[in-house]
Protein backbone atom coordinates (compact mmCIF):
# COMPACT_ATOMS: atom_id res chain seq x y z
CA UNK A 1 0.00 0.00 0.00
CA UNK A 2 2.91 2.38 1.08
CA UNK A 3 6.62 3.02 0.55
CA UNK A 4 7.81 2.88 4.03
CA UNK A 5 10.34 1.04 6.17
CA UNK A 6 10.71 -2.43 6.10
CA UNK A 7 8.31 -3.61 9.55
CA UNK A 8 5.58 -1.65 7.94
CA UNK A 9 6.37 -3.58 4.57
CA UNK A 10 5.52 -6.60 6.62
CA UNK A 11 2.65 -4.79 8.43
CA UNK A 12 0.72 -4.69 4.98
CA UNK A 13 1.70 -8.08 4.13
CA UNK A 14 0.13 -9.27 6.95
CA UNK A 15 -2.86 -7.36 6.33
CA UNK A 16 -3.37 -7.97 3.05
CA UNK A 17 -2.76 -11.57 3.68
CA UNK A 18 -5.82 -11.49 5.57
CA UNK A 19 -8.07 -8.83 3.50
CA UNK A 20 -11.66 -9.51 2.70
CA UNK A 21 -11.55 -11.87 5.41
CA UNK A 22 -13.20 -9.24 8.07
CA UNK A 23 -17.22 -8.07 8.26
CA UNK A 24 -15.99 -6.31 11.04
CA UNK A 25 -13.59 -3.75 8.98
CA UNK A 26 -15.72 -3.75 5.78
CA UNK A 27 -18.30 -2.56 8.16
CA UNK A 28 -16.59 0.05 9.63
CA UNK A 29 -14.74 1.79 6.71
CA UNK A 30 -18.06 1.79 4.62
CA UNK A 31 -20.00 3.61 7.42
CA UNK A 32 -16.69 5.37 8.79
CA UNK A 33 -14.76 6.08 5.92
CA UNK A 34 -15.57 5.71 2.50
CA UNK A 35 -19.33 6.14 2.72
CA UNK A 36 -22.04 3.63 1.87
CA UNK A 37 -22.17 4.46 -2.12
CA UNK A 38 -18.74 3.73 -2.79
CA UNK A 39 -18.36 0.65 -5.09
CA UNK A 40 -17.80 -2.65 -3.01
CA UNK A 41 -16.39 -4.69 -5.77
CA UNK A 42 -13.36 -1.64 -5.63
CA UNK A 43 -13.31 -1.52 -1.76
CA UNK A 44 -9.60 -0.35 -0.59
CA UNK A 45 -8.08 0.76 2.75
CA UNK A 46 -7.45 4.67 1.95
CA UNK A 47 -9.65 7.79 3.07
CA UNK A 48 -10.95 8.16 -0.17
CA UNK A 49 -14.58 8.58 -0.94
CA UNK A 50 -16.59 8.41 -4.46
CA UNK A 51 -16.97 11.64 -4.97
CA UNK A 52 -12.95 12.83 -5.07
CA UNK A 53 -12.30 9.61 -6.72
CA UNK A 54 -14.67 10.80 -9.69
CA UNK A 55 -12.43 14.45 -9.34
CA UNK A 56 -9.35 12.47 -9.17
CA UNK A 57 -10.08 11.16 -12.31
CA UNK A 58 -11.35 13.90 -13.96
CA UNK A 59 -8.31 15.49 -13.31
CA UNK A 60 -5.98 12.84 -14.57
CA UNK A 61 -7.96 13.48 -18.04
CA UNK A 62 -7.56 9.65 -19.28
CA UNK A 63 -8.75 7.95 -22.28
CA UNK A 64 -9.95 4.27 -23.47
CA UNK A 65 -6.24 2.69 -24.44
CA UNK A 66 -3.93 4.75 -22.85
CA UNK A 67 -1.76 3.86 -19.95
CA UNK A 68 -2.28 4.79 -15.87
CA UNK A 69 -0.25 4.00 -13.57
CA UNK A 70 -1.17 3.68 -10.17
CA UNK A 71 1.71 3.95 -7.53
CA UNK A 72 1.48 2.23 -4.14
CA UNK A 73 -1.68 0.47 -5.49
CA UNK A 74 -2.25 -1.38 -2.60
CA UNK A 75 -5.27 -3.90 -3.21
CA UNK A 76 -6.00 -1.98 -6.44
CA UNK A 77 -9.22 -0.19 -5.84
CA UNK A 78 -9.04 2.51 -6.53
CA UNK A 79 -7.06 2.63 -9.78
CA UNK A 80 -9.01 -0.18 -11.19
CA UNK A 81 -12.19 2.01 -10.98
CA UNK A 82 -10.56 4.63 -12.69
CA UNK A 83 -9.71 1.86 -15.59
CA UNK A 84 -12.77 0.74 -15.39
CA UNK A 85 -14.69 3.71 -15.83
CA UNK A 86 -12.28 5.84 -18.76
CA UNK A 87 -11.20 1.97 -20.51
CA UNK A 88 -7.85 2.80 -19.64
CA UNK A 89 -4.97 0.20 -19.65
CA UNK A 90 -3.29 0.05 -15.64
CA UNK A 91 -0.25 -1.17 -14.18
CA UNK A 92 0.30 -0.84 -10.54
CA UNK A 93 2.99 -0.84 -8.26
CA UNK A 94 3.22 -1.98 -4.84
CA UNK A 95 5.82 -2.65 -1.95
CA UNK A 96 3.96 -5.64 -0.81
CA UNK A 97 3.57 -8.08 -2.60
CA UNK A 98 0.78 -9.51 -0.93
CA UNK A 99 -1.15 -6.88 -1.66
CA UNK A 100 0.05 -7.56 -5.52
CA UNK A 101 -1.49 -10.64 -5.35
CA UNK A 102 -4.78 -9.28 -3.92
CA UNK A 103 -4.89 -6.74 -6.56
CA UNK A 104 -4.17 -9.35 -9.39
CA UNK A 105 -7.13 -11.53 -7.78
CA UNK A 106 -9.44 -8.59 -8.73
CA UNK A 107 -9.03 -8.32 -12.06
CA UNK A 108 -10.71 -11.26 -13.63
CA UNK A 109 -13.99 -10.98 -11.31
CA UNK A 110 -13.55 -7.14 -13.11
CA UNK A 111 -13.61 -8.26 -16.39
CA UNK A 112 -10.27 -6.37 -16.85
CA UNK A 113 -7.68 -9.29 -18.43
CA UNK A 114 -5.38 -8.09 -20.30
CA UNK A 115 -6.25 -4.55 -19.26
CA UNK A 116 -4.90 -4.41 -16.07
CA UNK A 117 -1.46 -5.54 -14.10
CA UNK A 118 -0.02 -5.52 -10.90
CA UNK A 119 4.20 -5.86 -9.82
CA UNK A 120 6.09 -5.15 -6.81
CA UNK A 121 7.32 -1.89 -7.03
CA UNK A 122 8.20 1.54 -4.96
CA UNK A 123 7.83 5.02 -5.50
CA UNK A 124 11.15 5.68 -6.82
CA UNK A 125 11.68 2.52 -8.46
CA UNK A 126 8.75 1.80 -11.01
CA UNK A 127 10.86 -0.24 -13.19
CA UNK A 128 8.59 1.61 -16.23
CA UNK A 129 10.08 2.61 -18.77
CA UNK A 130 10.71 7.00 -19.85
CA UNK A 131 7.64 8.80 -21.27
CA UNK A 132 5.41 5.25 -20.84
CA UNK A 133 2.66 6.24 -18.78
CA UNK A 134 0.01 8.79 -20.11
CA UNK A 135 -1.37 9.66 -16.27
CA UNK A 136 0.00 8.65 -12.67
CA UNK A 137 -2.05 8.13 -9.41
CA UNK A 138 -1.39 7.34 -6.09
CA UNK A 139 -4.25 7.43 -2.99
CA UNK A 140 -3.15 8.17 0.47
CA UNK A 141 0.50 6.73 -0.10
CA UNK A 142 2.92 9.52 -0.62
CA UNK A 143 2.58 10.87 2.92
CA UNK A 144 5.10 7.35 4.07
CA UNK A 145 7.36 7.74 0.91
CA UNK A 146 10.70 8.09 2.39
CA UNK A 147 11.97 10.73 0.11
CA UNK A 148 9.57 12.66 -1.79
CA UNK A 149 11.19 14.51 -4.04
CA UNK A 150 12.73 11.53 -5.73
CA UNK A 151 9.18 10.30 -5.80
CA UNK A 152 7.99 13.17 -7.39
CA UNK A 153 11.09 12.62 -9.96
CA UNK A 154 9.99 9.62 -10.46
CA UNK A 155 6.55 10.29 -11.38
CA UNK A 156 7.45 13.18 -14.46
CA UNK A 157 9.90 10.66 -15.61
CA UNK A 158 7.93 7.92 -16.30
CA UNK A 159 4.81 10.51 -17.61
CA UNK A 160 4.79 11.64 -21.69
CA UNK A 161 4.75 15.47 -22.24
CA UNK A 162 1.32 16.66 -21.18
CA UNK A 163 0.34 13.79 -18.85
CA UNK A 164 -0.73 13.58 -16.02
CA UNK A 165 -0.26 13.28 -12.19
CA UNK A 166 -3.46 13.31 -9.82
CA UNK A 167 -2.86 12.04 -6.21
CA UNK A 168 -4.71 12.19 -2.44
CA UNK A 169 -2.59 12.35 0.49
CA UNK A 170 -2.13 13.51 3.22
CA UNK A 171 0.20 16.69 4.78
CA UNK A 172 2.42 16.33 7.60
CA UNK A 173 2.87 17.97 10.40
CA UNK A 174 6.89 17.66 11.15
CA UNK A 175 6.90 19.02 14.81
CA UNK A 176 4.27 16.53 15.87
CA UNK A 177 5.99 13.18 14.06
CA UNK A 178 9.80 14.24 14.65
CA UNK A 179 12.02 11.06 15.63
CA UNK A 180 9.44 8.55 13.66
CA UNK A 181 10.64 6.13 11.12
CA UNK A 182 6.58 5.73 9.58
CA UNK A 183 6.64 9.26 8.24
CA UNK A 184 9.96 10.05 7.07
CA UNK A 185 10.64 13.33 4.94
CA UNK A 186 7.53 14.51 6.54
CA UNK A 187 6.22 17.25 3.97
CA UNK A 188 3.40 20.11 4.73
CA UNK A 189 2.78 21.21 1.10
CA UNK A 190 3.61 19.12 -1.72
CA UNK A 191 3.20 22.07 -3.99
CA UNK A 192 6.73 23.03 -4.18
CA UNK A 193 7.75 19.53 -5.04
CA UNK A 194 5.85 19.38 -7.69
CA UNK A 195 7.25 22.94 -9.00
CA UNK A 196 10.38 21.32 -8.28
CA UNK A 197 10.30 18.82 -10.48
CA UNK A 198 8.83 20.69 -13.20
CA UNK A 199 4.99 20.15 -12.94
CA UNK A 200 2.63 22.80 -14.04
CA UNK A 201 0.18 22.57 -10.64
CA UNK A 202 -3.67 22.47 -11.83
CA UNK A 203 -5.53 21.73 -8.14
CA UNK A 204 -4.31 21.89 -5.04
CA UNK A 205 -7.52 21.53 -2.64
CA UNK A 206 -8.01 19.99 0.64
CA UNK A 207 -10.71 17.74 1.09
CA UNK A 208 -13.46 17.94 3.22
CA UNK A 209 -14.30 16.35 6.14
CA UNK A 210 -11.29 14.36 6.35
CA UNK A 211 -9.97 14.92 9.69
CA UNK A 212 -14.01 13.73 11.07
CA UNK A 213 -13.39 10.70 8.89
CA UNK A 214 -9.72 9.63 10.02
CA UNK A 215 -11.00 9.93 13.53
CA UNK A 216 -13.86 8.31 13.14
CA UNK A 217 -12.60 5.46 11.29
CA UNK A 218 -9.48 4.93 12.96
CA UNK A 219 -11.36 5.57 16.50
CA UNK A 220 -13.81 2.56 15.53
CA UNK A 221 -10.77 0.13 14.83
CA UNK A 222 -9.21 0.57 18.07
CA UNK A 223 -12.51 0.40 19.62
CA UNK A 224 -13.70 -3.04 17.96
CA UNK A 225 -9.86 -4.29 18.63
CA UNK A 226 -10.74 -7.48 19.41
CA UNK A 227 -13.60 -8.32 17.03
CA UNK A 228 -10.99 -7.59 14.29
CA UNK A 229 -8.23 -9.82 15.86
CA UNK A 230 -10.44 -12.62 15.98
CA UNK A 231 -11.48 -11.78 11.86
CA UNK A 232 -8.23 -10.82 10.70
CA UNK A 233 -5.76 -12.66 12.91
CA UNK A 234 -2.91 -11.34 15.53
CA UNK A 235 -0.87 -9.89 12.97
CA UNK A 236 -2.70 -8.09 10.74
CA UNK A 237 -5.00 -6.60 13.29
CA UNK A 238 -1.75 -5.22 15.47
CA UNK A 239 -0.58 -3.72 12.44
CA UNK A 240 -4.06 -2.13 11.94
CA UNK A 241 -4.80 -0.99 15.33
CA UNK A 242 -1.21 0.41 15.76
CA UNK A 243 -1.30 2.58 12.59
CA UNK A 244 -4.84 3.54 14.63
CA UNK A 245 -3.62 4.65 17.84
CA UNK A 246 -0.60 6.17 16.44
CA UNK A 247 -2.62 8.47 14.57
CA UNK A 248 -4.81 9.27 16.94
CA UNK A 249 -2.45 10.34 19.68
CA UNK A 250 -0.25 12.08 17.78
CA UNK A 251 -2.36 14.15 15.25
CA UNK A 252 0.41 13.57 12.41
CA UNK A 253 -1.70 14.98 9.40
CA UNK A 254 -2.44 18.84 9.04
CA UNK A 255 -4.23 18.32 5.75
CA UNK A 256 -5.74 16.09 3.32
CA UNK A 257 -5.11 17.07 -0.34
CA UNK A 258 -6.10 16.30 -4.07
CA UNK A 259 -3.88 17.81 -6.47
CA UNK A 260 -3.65 18.05 -9.87
CA UNK A 261 -0.61 18.23 -11.83
CA UNK A 262 0.39 18.43 -15.99
CA UNK A 263 4.25 17.54 -17.51
CA UNK A 264 4.78 20.13 -19.86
Amino acid sequence: MAEAADPVTSGYDSFYAAWGRSPTLRRIWREQVTGKDYPEEFAHISFLRLAPLRELATGLNIEAGQLLVDLACGAGGPGLWVAKQSGARLVGRDLSPVAVERATERVTGLGMEGRAEFGVGSFEQTGLSPGSADAVMTVDALQYAPDKTKAVAEVARILRPGGRFAFVAFELDAERIAGLPVWEDPVGNYRPLLAQAGFDILRYEQLASWRDQVTAGFGAVVAEREALEDELGHAAAAALTLEASITLELQPYRGHVLAVAARP
